[in-house]
Formats: structure tokens, C-alpha cells, sequence
């Protein structure tokens, strides 16, 4: 494990952007099939309007890219937090990267199969990871 409390930060940032692509990929491919031009499309369009047009899983890629820029922004505002003030400890660093590996599966299992029981626990337990370096920055940014 690095010791960087902020290296969990970075992988996220980076996996965030490789759910971007798999978005772009999945969508226009999604779209190639469908036949819509997007030249003819009316101006003001949004991602949102191909719910129903586009297949469910070819938008699940598109709603997990719109959760990878939700709760993470809290993750990587407590990671600085912690690392200013001076709170990378093991524990928080293991935290940290069992939030990414979670975050990740979470990705993975909602571009692909998408089932709400397995894809809330993984949710669930990411959650937890944050609910605790959040205590955990609070506590080392108290001093």
C-alpha cells in the first residue's frame, strides 16, 4: 500500500475518467445501432433525454459516471483534510483504498449487471469507509 494518503485519491480521479470513456464508447455505439443523427437533434440536448431511447444498459455507464462525480467529491475533500493535517495513519490510508476498491466494484457491477441488492451493499459499505475518515478528519483537523 502506498503510503500517499493521497494516491487512493488519484486512482479514483483516474478510474472516474476511464468511466468516462466506457460512457462515450457505450453511447455512441448505443446511438450508431439506434440510427439517431445527432446532426438533427434539436440544440439544448442532454444525456438525460436517451433514457428510454437508448438501451438501460447502454445509460447504466452514463448514471455511474454521474455517481463517480457525487459522494467521491466529499472523499477527496476529506483526503486533504487528513493529509494537511497530518491525519495518514494506516488506518486512514487503509480506509481510503477499501473506499476506491469499493467505489470501483460498485462501478463495475452497475455498468454491467446492475442488480440493486449487491449494488446498494457496495454503495453502503464505500459509505461507511467515508462516514469514517470523515470522523477521522475531523478529529485529526481538531487536533
Amino acid at each position: 500500500m502506498p503510503a500517499s494518503l493521497l494516491a487512493p485519491g488519484a486512482v479514483l480521479v483516474l478510474w472516474t475518467l476511464v468511466m468516462l470513456g466506457w460512457v462515450l464508447v457505450s453511447r455512441f455505439s448505443a446511438l450508431a445501432k439506434t440510427g439517431i443523427d445527432l446532426k438533427a437533434a434539436p440544440p439544448g440536448g442532454r444525456g438525460a433525454n436517451l433514457e428510454g431511447i437508448l438501451p438501460p444498459i447502454a445509460n447504466w455507464k452514463s448514471h455511474n459516471y454521474t455517481h463517480l462525480l457525487e459522494q467521491p467529491t466529499l472523499f477527496y475533500a476529506v483526503l486533504i483534510f487528513l493529509h494537511l493535517s497530518g491525519g495518514s495513519t494506516d488506518l486512514t490510508r487503509g480506509l481510503a483504498w477499501a473506499y476506491v476498491v469499493l467505489r470501483i466494484a460498485h462501478s463495475l457491477w452497475q455498468a454491467t449487471v446492475n442488480r440493486i441488492p449487491v449494488r446498494l451493499a457496495l454503495f453502503t459499505l464505500s459509505s461507511l469507509c467515508l462516514i469514517a475518515l470523515s470522523l477521522l478528519a475531523v478529529i485529526a483537523t481538531l487536533g
